[in-house]
């Protein structure tokens, strides 16, 4: 048997990227797997024939996670599909390129909608149903959550809150709930920039990482004993450490 056969997860976000490794992976696990996601429709629909080509069940569901109102019908339709939600993946997320003087409030906000409060409403949402089943609630950060990136003030800032968030979530809402936080470092996919080869040279394991790197880690907190909550894994071949 599978170590997550007859558990459903809900990961946001998961269209392509890493929210489409992240939800592979489960599947591979025996976990069938809801994905959101908000314009990638046809890249949603391919990830849920993989899904399918698993073995396993698939749901897509199409919701702006902005929304308290579209993440309550979210929830909703997952439940009513699977009977339960045991795993919250919230991988959804907004990155962003601009000096920290040129931020505009709009963007400010846009980008703490998505990155915190975004996953803050995904997860009060789930948690009557999580707290049945003794879930899990894992959430997507950032190196940039730890380290301050000078051209990304808003995206560092808003998942440093997330890695926060993370914390007090495992506090308030244990011992039925474990949640803990996942923070990516430099993670490249398909042909790999010019741009980002600095980053591998710098990293201590000598290359940036993968979708699945990132996964991997997901695994393990979806996996492991729920006596460990309230922590963050950090995901980047050492270049923290730099």
């Amino acid at each position: 048997m599978k170590p997550l056969e007859g558990r459903t997860a809900l990961v946001t976000g998961a269209a392509k990227r890493i929210g489409r490794s992240i939800a592979l992976a489960l599947a591979e696990l025996g976990a069938d797997v809801a994905i959101s996601y908000r314009t990638s429709q046809l890249e949603a629909e391919q990830t849920l024939g993989e899904i399918a080509r698993l073995g396993r069940e698939g749901l897509v569901v199409r919701a702006d996670l902005c929304d308290p109102v579209e993440v309550g019908r979210m929830v909703a339709e997952v439940v009513g599909r699977f009977g339960r939600v045991d795993l919250v993946v919230n991988n959804a997320g907004m990155f962003e390129s601009v000096a920290l003087e040129d931020i505009t409030v709009e963007q400010w906000d846009r980008i703490f909608a998505t990155n915190t409060r975004a996953p803050f409403l995904v997860a009060r949402a789930a948690l009557p149903h999580l707290r049945k089943v003794q879930g899990r609630i894992i959430n997507i950060g950032s190196l940039g959550g730890v380290h301050a990136w000078v051209t990304h003030g808003h995206y560092c800032t808003s998942k440093a809150a997330l890695h926060m968030l993370s914390q007090t979530m495992a506090k308030a809402w244990a011992p039925e709930v474990s949640v803990n936080c996942v923070a990516p470092g430099m993670i490249v996919q398909g042909e790999i920039e010019e741009a980002y080869e600095h980053f591998a040279q710098k990293t201590p394991m000598h290359r940036n990482g993968t979708a699945v790197d990132v996964a991997a880690a997901v695994l393990f907190f979806a996996t492991t004993t729920t006596f460990i909550t309230g922590q963050t894994l950090v995901v980047d071949g050492g270049l923290g450490l730099t």
